[in-house]
């Protein structure tokens, strides 16, 4: 049986004459992991964040942190979760590293200043930490946040579109410190538009859209099953149109004709290749270079989104 951290039983979310944000989601996180929930806007990837966190009350369904009932059992629960928002919300007249302290006593930790020095360091904070948050530049008060919701030590963090309008320096500090974390054992769980992000840094990914979750998969195996790739014959002299001799193949032209482009399944055993290129050999359509591709985990993202609409 895998070691869940979190554990979503038929979580649904119906507002009042308003429209249904969550379908009877059931999701399991893994404890250690990294997980990447995509969607488009309004897909419920933040409601289902902030029914997790305490923040909204799910019409129905079942919540389990590392097996406290967090409807139940809420201190309990919460006391395991660092959550950093989308919205740069903090006390603008406190310092940072007032702030970040007491959000640490917020959880009923101990002071351990050694530590508040580390995760400010860890942050490029500890220079800024005497300057009230009011100061600080939009980039800066997003560190804030991401010290303040590590301030108490959690086990599972989420990070809701933690990349969002901020520069290349953090983003990228960032990502190592979620590196690091999960060297240290956090479980990491994050929305985000970056999808090249997800697909470096994830190990699992969800796809929610319209309220439901679609699938979650292992990366790989995501892009395995559904990846598809690309096969581009750079020609010799473009052509106008596709010759209806390919049909069966249903290749297009980019480029202004200047390739030729057959999309096929990886996965399949017989892929269609051979045969394509024998009947292209056979039209006297020369090419001067041939090329590979697979899809991206955008590509599949998008393609599952497509299907929904």
């Amino acid at each position: 049986m895998t070691d869940s951290i979190l554990r979503l039983s038929g979580i649904s979310k119906q507002y009042r004459d308003g429209p249904t944000a969550l379908h009877a989601v059931d999701l399991d996180i893994r404890r250690g992991e990294i997980f990447a929930l995509l969607g488009p806007n309004g897909a419920g990837k933040t409601t289902l964040i902030s029914i997790v966190c305490g923040i909204v009350t799910p019409s129905s369904g079942t919540i389990l942190v590392d097996g406290h009932d967090a409807l139940v059992d809420y201190k309990a629960a919460r006391r395991r979760i660092g959550l950093v928002p989308q919205e740069l919300a903090t006390d603008a007249f406190e310092t940072v590293l007032a702030t970040v302290s007491f959000s640490r006593r917020l959880f009923g930790r101990a002071a351990d200043p050694a530590y508040v020095e580390r995760l400010l360091r860890d942050l490029s904070l500890w220079e800024k930490r005497s300057a009230k948050i009011k100061d600080l530049s939009g980039g800066m008060k997003r560190r804030v946040l991401i010290a303040k919701a590590l301030a108490h030590e959690p086990e599972l963090l989420f990070l809701d579109e933690p990349s969002a309008g901020v520069d290349v320096a953090l983003r990228r500090d960032m990502w190592t410190l979620v590196r690091s974390l999960r060297e240290r054992g956090v479980t990491i769980i994050l929305t985000t538009h970056y999808i090249e992000e997800a697909e470096e840094m994830a190990d699992r990914v969800g796809v929610i859209a319209k309220g439901r979750l679609l699938l979650v998969e292992d990366k790989f195996a995501l892009m395995q099953t559904l990846g598809k790739r690309e096969l581009d014959l750079t020609l010799v002299e473009p052509l106008d149109t596709v010759p209806p001799e390919l049909a069966e193949w249903s290749p297009t032209l980019v480029h202004d004709g200047h390739v030729l482009r057959y999309v096929f399944n990886a996965t399949d055993e017989r892929t269609g290749i051979p045969g394509f290129l024998r009947r292209v050999g056979d039209l006297g359509i020369h090419f001067k270079d041939l090329e590979t591709a697979k899809s991206s985990l955008e590509d599949i993202f998008v393609d599952l989104v497509e299907r929904e609409r």
